[in-house]
């Protein structure tokens, strides 16, 4: 009985973590996605770079879209060659092509983060004017974002299969210190109604802790 009930558990744990999410199937242009639906409709009437919450009224010389999950670590995962080659492939294309992982950033900051891994770094490294904190190849996002970046990560993982951009444990820490706010539920619903599919784990936080 003991053993049975350990097996039903474990199946439940299983089908839990392993069950799939609504993904974007409505966009596969990344290039239009960023023109038409970033820029144009998500952040038609401006908003706040991510990171550093500067305010914009529209998109800049010092603005670009960011990936919270960079887009080099999804070519690598699907190892789908080159970029070039990757922009041919369908599935890297509805990836790189979600609205739930892009964000509005600075210039300066998306280019220091685009290959760093995200993590803890500690109190020994004083944090910049954004709050941030960098450390060789690591990067620690402002407290107030901790939880969007670590949904995001989680929603990019749960529903592409894609690997941990640093230790999941983090996240799931993230997670649990900065739940979502006003501007992260509105920014959520928007998308949501713009691309057709929530954020899971936005919808509900604990299911990071299943992942």
């Amino acid at each position: 009985m003991k053993n049975s009930l350990t097996i039903i558990t474990a199946l439940v744990l299983f089908l839990a973590t392993a069950l799939v999410v609504a993904q974007n199937t409505r966009f596969s242009d990344p290039d239009t996605v960023i023109k038409e639906e970033f820029w144009g409709n998500l952040y038609s009437e401006g908003g706040k770079s991510f990171f550093c919450d500067k305010e914009f009224s529209k998109k800049g010389f010092s603005l670009t879209e960011g990936y919270i999950y960079p887009l080099a670590d999804i070519r690598n995962a699907l190892s789908c060659g080159t970029t070039r080659q990757c922009e041919q492939d369908n599935r890297y294309r509805q990836i790189a092509s979600d609205l739930h992982n892009m964000i509005p950033v600075g210039n300066r900051t998306e280019l220091r983060r685009r290959n760093t891994r995200y993590d803890n770094i500690g109190t020994s490294i004083e944090k910049n004017d954004c709050g941030i904190r960098e450390s060789g190849l690591f990067f620690e996002p402002p407290p107030k974002v901790k939880g969007d970046v670590a949904r995001s990560m989680g929603y990019m993982v749960g529903t592409y299969g894609l690997p941990w951009l640093g230790p999941a444990q983090v996240f799931q820490g993230w997670n649990q210190v900065d739940p979502p706010d006003d501007r992260e539920l509105s920014r959520h619903k928007r998308i949501a109604e713009i691309q057709g599919n929530e954020n899971p784990f936005i919808a509900d936080p604990t299911r990071m802790e299943r992942l």
